[in-house]
């Protein structure tokens, strides 16, 4: 106190500005993984959009006088596989079903999960007692064996990966869910609520949905990132999208025999997937900095 009285005004301005300053290189810190992971994303979802402004080939056109030639062919920036399609083409393209499947089936498990775990948590009883039940069902199955179990029995396509994906994934969500409405309806807020006469839906959608929502948004990106693997694991194994359609997965599993002669036929759809991974692992660090900033 002795020190802030005999203080200039000069000197306690710029301890002011220093102070506010090192608030605003901090908040940027916590912000840049959300925006280089958002900037990876977008370039992602930009290169498959536009990907016959990027290359000039379909994905199935054969090239019988250019069978496995190595990147950089003229032509063929990433070269081509083993039926002379070229790679680069195949990957922009396998990028769409892979991108649709991160984002359409997460965004359905991620809305049908947290309405079941919202309406579990806050009613509780039978209500929360059958729900949950059935989300112990689901998850007694090793996730991968129910996930290959239900393909086999439905067959290979892109529509029932997504149907698996909504069948399975949206356990974690109602439970991730569940847990924070269970704390949050003992908060202070939602008993004011209930005392004020709010109806239970209006409750549990503008009072307790916006305070704990970030957990399962958060967990979405991890998810997405899961289901981009599920994808590619499912088209390795034949169970996933069927050629010649192209899938990074699928490209993957066909360019296995040639990893010694044709390296790039694996390794680049195998790094289109770390890319994508990576983008939307920043993507969900970076919204647990803004979303729940009291965690840190």
């Amino acid at each position: 106190m002795t020190a802030m009285l005999t203080a200039s005004p000069s000197e306690l301005l710029y301890k002011a500005a220093s102070k506010a300053a090192g608030r605003r290189r901090s908040v940027a810190l916590r912000r840049l993984p959300l925006i280089i992971g958002l900037i990876l994303l977008g370039i992602a979802i930009l290169a498959v959009t536009f990907a016959p402004l990027l290359t000039s080939a379909p994905p199935n056109k054969i090239d019988v006088l250019n069978p496995l030639a190595p990147p950089l062919t003229p032509g063929h920036l990433l070269g081509t596989d083993q039926f002379g399609r070229d790679v680069l083409s195949r990957i922009l393209y396998g990028g769409r079903i892979d991108l649709a499947i991160a984002f359409g089936a997460t965004s359905v498990t991620l809305v049908g999960g947290t309405i079941i775990g919202l309406v579990a948590g806050y009613f509780g009883g039978k209500i929360d007692n059958v729900l949950m039940r059935i989300v112990d069902l689901v998850f007694a199955f090793p996730f991968l064996v129910l996930t290959i179990a239900i393909i086999a029995m439905l067959g290979p396509s892109l529509f029932n990966i997504f149907l698996v994906i909504w069948i399975v994934s949206w356990v974690a969500y109602a439970r991730i869910m569940r847990a924070q409405v269970i704390v949050a309806k003992k908060q202070q807020y939602v008993l004011a609520a209930r005392a004020l006469g709010y109806s239970r839906t209006r409750v549990m959608l503008r009072h307790i949905l916006p305070n704990t929502a970030s957990a399962v948004i958060i967990f979405s990106m991890v998810d997405a990132i899961g289901n981009i693997g599920l994808a590619a694991a499912l088209g390795f194994l034949g169970l996933g999208v069927q050629p010649p359609t192209p899938e990074w997965g699928t490209m993957i599993s066909d360019g296995q025999n040639y990893m010694l002669t044709a390296w790039w036929l694996t390794t680049l759809p195998g790094l289109a997937i770390v890319f994508v991974g990576v983008a939307f692992s920043l993507i969900g660090d970076g919204l647990a900095d803004v979303l729940r900033p009291g965690d840190r």
